[in-house]
């Protein structure tokens, strides 16, 4: 009588913590956001009294093409850590950090005009609370990337072999694609259909 062979058990393989980790943090944000885009599609046309979006809304398409353009460069800078390519990976990821501040510039620029000279504020009326809500959040997520950029450019700079960190670089980049992702809905939601 022949005695049947099994294959061999293999062994499952754990997914990569940080690879969980910033899959979740991503989806949690992501629920964040949808909770803020919901309520100011809600109220949008509910404000009693003015400034409404028509009256004060202007498209900020060059903050637009900065920190869309901010992913683009932060692949560069990907690939070049990738290639150990050090020099490469400074400026790529130099000129994201450059892009990512000047959104950030043209956000205070805007923000500035409504608050200053049109008195626009999140106390106005609910276009100015769920506006300031919702367009500050964004806002907040990019300070907070761009906080890190900072620091892995300021180790980086000093002498710290970031390409033992790729994995890690690479999770920032993600974060980073998701801030761009999220502005395109935020663009949408506020610029475009709130008008």
């Amino acid at each position: 009588m022949a005695t049947a062979t099994l294959p061999p058990v293999q062994q499952l393989k754990q997914p990569d913590k940080g690879t969980v980790g910033i899959i979740c943090l991503i989806m949690a944000e992501s629920a964040l956001f949808a909770i803020f885009v919901v309520a100011y599609l809600f109220y949008i046309g509910k404000s009693l009294n003015g400034p409404y979006p028509k009256d004060i809304l202007e498209y900020p398409i060059w903050a637009s093409i900065c920190l869309l353009s901010s992913s683009a460069t932060i692949v560069m800078a990907e690939r070049a850590l990738t290639r150990h390519r050090m020099g490469g990976f400074k400026i790529w990821w130099a000129i994201t950090i450059l892009l990512g501040a000047e959104f950030l510039r043209q956000t205070g620029i805007e923000w500035y005009r409504f608050i200053h000279n049109l008195h626009f504020t999140v106390g106005t009326n609910l276009f100015g609370t769920t506006f300031y809500m919702l367009v500050g959040l964004h806002a907040s997520h990019v300070i907070v990337g761009l906080i890190f950029l900072l620091l892995v450019f300021g180790v980086t700079v000093s002498g710290f072999p970031i390409a033992t960190q790729e994995r890690r670089v690479k999770f920032l980049s993600w974060y980073w694609h998701f801030v761009d992702a999220v502005w395109i809905v935020v663009f949408t939601v506020v610029y475009v259909i709130g008008r």
